[in-house]
């Protein structure tokens, strides 16, 4: 399994978490494609917290070391890294390419 395909089922055992919580309209799809934050996004901004902590989780786990994706940097990005799991993803692997150099 490749590392993107690992930061992926991260974020799906995530999105598997909180759709447990959501009721059957607000459900995420585990796509690339699927909008997290934005205007088409169906989540309320404590159950976007609450995919980003438990992919944070998932990625300790996967990756045996600690990874923040909520920090300042996130915020600072042109374009936002939780706009889709797409986004998401390619933010994470920059993250875990730059704790590892």
């Amino acid at each position: 399994m490749t590392e993107s395909e690992k930061i992926l089922n991260c974020i799906y055992e995530a999105i598997d978490e909180v759709n447990e919580q959501l009721p059957d309209g607000q459900k995420l799809e585990k796509s690339p494609d699927t909008v997290l934050l934005g205007q088409s996004g169906t989540l309320e901004s404590i159950d976007l917290v609450n995919v980003l902590v438990a992919t944070e989780d998932s990625l300790e786990e996967e990756f045996d070391a600690p990874i923040s994706i909520t920090d300042e940097r996130a915020v600072a990005e042109k374009n936002s890294p939780f706009a889709t799991i797409r986004t998401l993803s390619e933010f994470i692997s920059k993250l875990l390419k730059e704790n590892s150099d």
